[in-house]
């Protein structure tokens, strides 16, 4: 198979950037729930609520995932780091998929300002490529352990009768540990220690925002 030439992977993103953001992506592997066998129970209107507002953060960090392993991708010129960050991006895609079907399951709404996720953090993606093979899998090696921790949160929060969302997240969080993994596995750098706050700050800063809008 021919390597794809710099405007035919713009056009792969495009795609990419136009189905995360319209909810035309499609989960590749089985919904958590169903394949858990859980029974959806009643929650009351302040569960309901706030399940779907957790639900909706995920969602943003699971558009926030598509946009930084693409332009990860767009910035390395490693044909098998490329392969790595896009396998990433296709797992991200089923959690991308299951997030919005749970929102929808609980009467909720997907955030208002997905677009201004996906391009922040298109941005912050080429950025760490473009220093370079190590730092960018570092940064995907440092994002997804600060999302497991995120993840293991939301466990914590979630209406203890809300099996379906807690499948999900459950699965999520496993697939993150593994990505953190991968990457370094593959000689990310550990990142410095300002970086990592940094990370931190911007991450509370969107799981803030998208709890609400």
């Amino acid at each position: 198979m021919r390597e794809l030439s710099a405007f035919d992977r713009l056009l792969v993103t495009s795609q990419v950037a136009l189905s995360t953001l319209s909810g035309a992506t499609e989960a590749a592997r089985p919904y958590p729930p169903v394949a858990r066998g859980v029974a959806d129970v009643p929650l009351d209107v302040a569960q309901r609520a706030e399940a779907a507002a957790l639900m909706r953060v995920n969602h943003v960090g699971e558009i926030c995932a598509q946009a930084l392993y693409e332009a990860q991708a767009l910035a390395t010129p490693n044909p098998r780091l490329r392969a790595e960050f896009r396998s990433a991006a296709i797992e991200e895609t089923d959690h991308l998929a299951w997030t919005r079907r749970r929102i929808q399951d609980l009467g909720g709404r997907t955030s208002l300002l997905s677009p201004l996720w996906f391009a922040g953090a298109f941005s912050i993606g080429l950025l760490a490529g473009r220093l370079g093979d190590r730092a960018s899998l570092g940064f995907m090696a440092e994002t997804e352990r600060q999302v497991e921790q995120h993840l293991a949160g939301h466990l914590q929060r979630l209406p203890a009768g809300d099996a379906a969302s807690r499948a999900i997240v459950e699965q999520m969080k496993d697939d993150e540990a593994r990505h953190g993994q991968a990457a370094r596995a593959l000689g990310g750098a550990e990142l410095p220690r300002p970086v990592r706050a940094a990370m931190r700050l911007a991450a509370k800063v969107m799981t803030t925002t998208a709890h609400v809008v």
